[in-house]
């Protein structure tokens, strides 16, 4: 007779749909082909590889959007209860295989200045993408570490790609330190609810305590538990290091100016997505009978984190570290509408379409400093961009639309997404928050508008004596690059405008 264990084993094999993660799968396949190519093909012939990934990445996605986008879908459990796909899962698998694609497109006109391998470079940027989309996915506590630490070793890699200079070997450094004491803190907050939800002697006590929904179960019979309170804070500490909210920011300036600029975009939209993927799963799915702990903490954070973002980011000049400031502040506007999202039903659709409006944005953004960036990309200041618009219209247009949707001008995308956001809060009766968000805002406006007023408009200005300009130089802008460029400012331009089939995500479960 086969034994309980053995019994158990098939019957966790049979609940293996593989094709619920058709579209990981296939990005696992295309970054293995990716490593075939490099040993089959002459080393004459390598810059196709990219290629390759690139149109992999845009065949998965136009396949899930034609296919399988599965808007109102409901739950679905698969692997045993490891994963679980609702609709804004999918959402987030259109999200982080569009950014994916886009990352890629700014990794080959990267590293076709370095003397650097590059196939490496988009397999691992493959993995991390299939990974994220893992992770915000995951349903079990042994799914989500392994999926985040995939992420999270991989951007090890990524960050300090540019080996030859010392700005992007400092940064890999100081995320390794930062990121495993994050992993760290996770890691114990995981095993004290592994540890006191599957006590026997515990009331409620649950067989499978890392699975969420049996954890929620465990925490809504034991609410004032010390331990379980205590082991909740420390993996939203590991998450929120991926989030980049206060007080787990501080790698962000240094770590987003030393990597090379597609890796900042990846860091700076990718990452932050996923970590918001699963914090919103967090906290309106398992930690919800924590609540009165749990949103206290959150308020205080977001507080912080919208005031800490935009008050460093106004006399910042580095424009990598302006970035990673100011989206320091955007990530107080996400957790805001996640602390909305436990009261408010629609809130979680929110914070997706947030997602999405400022993906498009930073793009934008990111792209024209990867067209304007030389061998060495970690020392581009806004004074460099003056008269942009003048030398180089295209360029300045989208810097422009770019940096108006951060900051929340109509009629851009961002501006509808902040939108959504303060009526969310608004309904939740946030009103302390909400202050605190205008107030983000208003400061907000003052240093992207500066930025825009040197790249577009000519006046007369003192030049500091501690700032040493330099005259930009732009090759040759390919029609792909050029059609790119303009798709991404008329998606924000349109999205400001026209909502369209996001706005049927508010129905997702």
């Amino acid at each position: 007779m086969p034994s309980v264990d053995l019994i158990a084993l098939k019957e966790a094999a049979a609940a293996n749909t593989w094709f619920a993660i058709y579209p990981e799968f296939a990005l696992g396949l295309i970054a293995l082909a990716l490593l075939g190519l490099e040993i089959i093909l002459p080393r004459s012939q390598h810059g196709l590889i990219p290629r390759v990934a690139f149109i992999g990445q845009v065949a998965v996605l136009a396949y899930v959007l034609v296919f399988d986008l599965r808007i109102g879908a409901t739950s679905e459990l698969s692997f045993g209860g490891l994963l679980l796909h609702t609709g804004i899962g999918q959402a987030f698998r259109v999200f982080f295989l569009l950014t994916g694609a886009l990352v890629t497109w700014l990794g080959m006109m990267s590293l076709d200045r370095q003397q650097l391998p590059r196939v490496e470079f988009f397999h691992i940027l493959l993995v991390v993408t299939a990974a994220m989309m893992l992770l915000v996915q995951s349903n079990h506590f042994v799914m989500l570490f392994v999926a985040l630490e995939t992420v999270t070793v991989s951007f090890y890699v990524l960050v300090s790609y540019f080996r030859h200079t010392s700005h992007s070997l400092e940064a890999g450094l100081k995320y390794l330190i930062l990121g495993a004491l994050s992993s760290a803190m996770l890691t114990f907050g995981i095993v004290l609810l592994y540890g006191v939800a599957g006590n026997p002697s515990m009331p409620g006590a649950v067989a499978k305590p890392l699975d969420f929904i049996q954890l929620r179960l465990f925490l809504e019979t034991n609410p004032d538990n010390v331990l379980a309170i205590i082991g909740m804070l420390l993996v939203l500490c590991g998450i929120a290091f991926k989030v980049g909210v206060v007080p787990f920011q501080i790698w962000i300036p240094d770590v987003y100016q030393g990597a090379p600029t597609p890796v900042t975009a990846f860091l700076a939209i990718g990452s932050k997505a996923a970590g918001v993927g699963v914090l919103l799963k967090l906290v309106t799915i398992v930690f919800v009978p924590l609540g009165g702990i749990l949103v206290p903490a959150l308020t205080a954070v977001t507080a912080a984190t919208i005031l800490f973002g935009n008050f460093a980011a106004l006399t910042q000049r580095n424009t990598k570290r302006l970035m990673g400031l100011s989206g320091v502040s955007h990530a107080g506007f996400l957790t805001l509408g996640i602390i909305a999202a436990t009261t408010v039903a629609w809130a979680g659709a929110a914070v997706v379409f947030y997602l999405f409006a400022y993906m498009l944005a930073s793009i934008a953004v990111f792209a024209v400093l990867t067209h304007l960036s030389d061998t060495e990309d970690s020392g581009l200041e806004t004074d460099d961009f003056v008269d942009l618009g003048k030398k180089h219209p295209l360029l300045g247009g989208v810097l422009a639309v770019g940096l108006g949707s951060l900051a929340g001008i109509p009629p851009l995308a961002g501006f509808i997404g902040k939108a959504l956001i303060f009526v969310a809060a608004f309904k939740a009766e946030l009103f302390g928050l909400l202050a605190v968000a205008v107030i983000g805002v208003v400061l907000s406006i003052y240093y992207y508008f500066g930025w825009m007023k040197l790249a577009l408009f000519e006046f007369t200005r003192i030049v500091p004596q501690d700032v040493t300009t330099k005259e930009l130089k732009v090759g040759p802008i390919s029609v792909p690059s050029r059609l790119l460029l303009g798709a991404l400012a008329l998606a924000t331009v349109v999205l400001g405008l026209f909502q369209g089939p996001l706005s049927g995500w508010v129905s997702f479960n």
